[in-house]
């Protein structure tokens, strides 16, 4: 097992050595930049990482691809820098890693990380444990989710028993849903809800006050547009929730590959058939413009029908709105260009 170990240490380290300085955000919100083409190959490089090291120990390429993801959409949102030497962006905590009594709080040594209770392994057979080698770190956490088991339901439970979250876990399961699916990591595509042949208008209110249900500011941007016209999927994610809400009527929730909520609310339909836990694309139709809301399931024309559009990001702790109207206006001309093309 050891030397096998080592077989697939040097040929995952050997194709380490070509990427470029840094990993690159497999998903952003950002307008490409020149080093696209890079960044795929980036992507495919990780892709190829995970799916040798579910060849080796067993565990879904998928599971391992979303644990990573989940992970680099938390380092966004707290800020760090990413890691600039490692392809995968999983950091396990230092006090987890070496132990919580272990002094060196960068310890590599297996010994000592041992007898502080630390979970720090060896994935490449050169005798340390080091959170700046991504055999090593994710060895470290395939062990710790093998000691709950293999199946789908053990791993849901070794989820848990690491981020001690259900939010986390419920995220991580979506996002290995959606790898399965397309069998890809490039899943950072976006498209505006509103298809183009389709007049619509819109304007950034976001801030702005409401007075129904009590005082509060407008977590959104409206999208005039007339009753019926489709509304589509953002992004690839997966649905969390289809119903009524008194403040934003027939509604969608939908969870992308950032891990940002999207919020499709004053729906006057559904597409056929849409539930919670199904997977959609950008471009796909989900629902259709309405007026519903303010009031009791069924409520309906208080307001000119228009889709209220929202974006939410998972903190870790609480979801947090933020303005989503600079990414519309990016969708939209990413639209348009391609129209045009």
């Amino acid at each position: 097992m050891r030397f096998l170990r080592l077989y697939v240490a040097i040929s995952l380290l050997t194709s380490f050595f070509l990427i470029s300085g840094s990993s690159a955000e497999a998903i952003s919100f950002a307008p490409p930049k020149k080093g696209a083409s890079s960044a795929s190959s980036l992507l495919q490089r990780r892709l190829e990482f995970f799916q040798q090291m579910e060849a080796l120990y067993g565990i879904p390429w998928s599971y391992l691809a979303a644990v990573d993801q989940y992970e680099r959409t938390m380092k966004k949102r707290k800020k760090q820098e990413e890691p600039t030497s490692r392809l995968t962006d999983l950091i396990i905590h230092p006090t987890i890693w070496c132990g919580y009594t272990n002094p060196e709080k960068d310890d590599n040594d297996l010994s000592s990380i041992s007898f502080f209770g630390g979970i720090g392994q060896d994935g490449d057979g050169d005798g340390l444990a080091s959170q700046e080698n991504d055999l090593d770190v994710w060895t470290t956490m395939i062990r710790f989710l093998g000691e709950y088991g293999f199946s789908r339901d053990d791993l849901r439970i070794g989820l848990w028993m690491y981020y001690q979250r259900d939010q986390a876990v419920k995220t991580i399961v979506q996002f290995a849903s959606i790898y399965e699916k397309y069998q890809t990591l490039d899943l950072g595509r976006h498209a505006f809800p509103i298809p183009r042949r389709y007049e619509y208008s819109y304007k950034d209110t976001w801030g702005d006050a409401r007075g129904w249900g009590g005082r509060r500011i407008h977590e959104g941007t409206d999208i005039f547009a007339s009753h019926g016209t489709p509304v589509l999927s953002t992004g690839y994610g997966v649905v969390e929730v289809v119903g009524w809400n008194r403040y934003g009527g027939w509604r969608i929730g939908m969870r992308d590959m950032d891990n940002v909520y999207h919020y499709f609310a004053h729906l006057s339909a559904f597409k056929k058939g849409l539930k919670p836990g199904d997977i959609v694309e950008p471009g796909e139709v989900i629902g259709y413009v309405g007026s519903s809301g303010y009031g009791r399931p069924g409520t309906s024309g208080k307001f000119p029908p228009h889709l209220h559009y929202g974006m939410y990001r998972d903190m870790g702790y609480a979801e947090w709105a933020f303005n989503p109207y600079s990414y519309l206006k990016l969708w939209e001309r990413q639209a348009r260009s391609k129209r045009k093309k």
